[in-house]
């Protein structure tokens, strides 16, 4: 499966953002997708995950009631909202996708996911 993400940029901190990822080439209402950011010098973080059918998601601790995931299986796309971002939010995100034969899994591990996006920029001024 091939995956673009968009709709990175630069915003003030307090702001918003919606993260869209657009997957092609495969059913993708087989893998479970999620989220991961790497900010300069540090490593990739898990962010967000949702699983198949979108009833199950994770999120990691530092953006639980700021950001929420979700997904379009009619649009293969899968989302990520984000309010009230913080400057410590700046990192290139990415999106990857789980071929996962267990309906609810959601992954928090990057090491689970199979197929990754090209990433994108987003930057919190304060």
């Amino acid at each position: 499966v091939q995956l673009q993400a968009s709709g990175g940029g630069l915003v003030q901190a307090g702001g918003s953002l919606r993260l869209s990822c657009a997957a092609s080439g495969r059913t993708f209402s087989n893998y479970a997708m999620g989220w991961f950011r790497q900010a300069p010098g540090k490593e990739r973080e898990f962010v967000a995950s949702i699983n198949r059918s979108g009833g199950n998601t994770e999120y990691a601790d530092s953006v639980k009631g700021r950001f929420t995931i979700s997904r379009e299986n009619a649009k293969n796309t899968v989302y990520l909202q984000m309010n009230s971002l913080k400057p410590e939010d700046t990192a290139v995100y990415y999106c990857a996708a789980d071929r996962t034969t267990w309906a609810s899994m959601a992954s928090t591990r990057p090491g689970h996911y199979d197929y990754w996006g090209q990433g994108t920029q987003v930057t919190v001024s304060s």
